[in-house]
């Protein structure tokens, strides 16, 4: 019974073979999660940017005070924003949510919503 290794099913494979081929699937898997994890920080930052921008660009149109709810929406989203961009550092590893609020000029009003889900908001998902 001599058979070639192409012609032999996994199961009949030593086990050393079959661990090789457990960890080359595990590396590929492990792999593919981190890609999917720096791709989803990155589509998430330039989020985060846009947001931040948009609510500079109010500011920098828009007296202090005028159109309250305008603003609140601006702030909420960005807030809503930082708080996935933080949580998705974190899962790739990145924990120094300091230098997010340096690096992105992330205003402190903005800091304190973090995370926060209006009623509103929460109701038109």
């Amino acid at each position: 019974m001599n058979k070639s290794w192409s012609s032999l099913s996994v199961l009949h494979r030593p086990s050393h073979a079959l661990d090789v081929a457990i960890e080359d699937a595990s590396s590929a898997l492990e792999y593919e999660i981190a890609r999917e994890k720096a791709s989803s920080l990155g589509r998430l930052g330039r989020r985060l940017e846009a947001a931040l921008a948009a609510l500079e660009a109010f500011d920098a149109t828009h007296r202090r005070g005028e159109c309250r709810g305008e603003r609140d929406v601006l702030v909420d989203e960005a807030g809503n924003l930082l708080w996935h961009f933080v949580v998705q550092r974190e899962a790739c590893g990145l924990r120094d949510s300091a230098r997010v609020m340096q690096d992105y000029r992330v205003p402190n009003e903005v800091q304190g919503r973090m995370g926060i889900v209006r009623r509103a908001a929460r109701d038109k998902g």
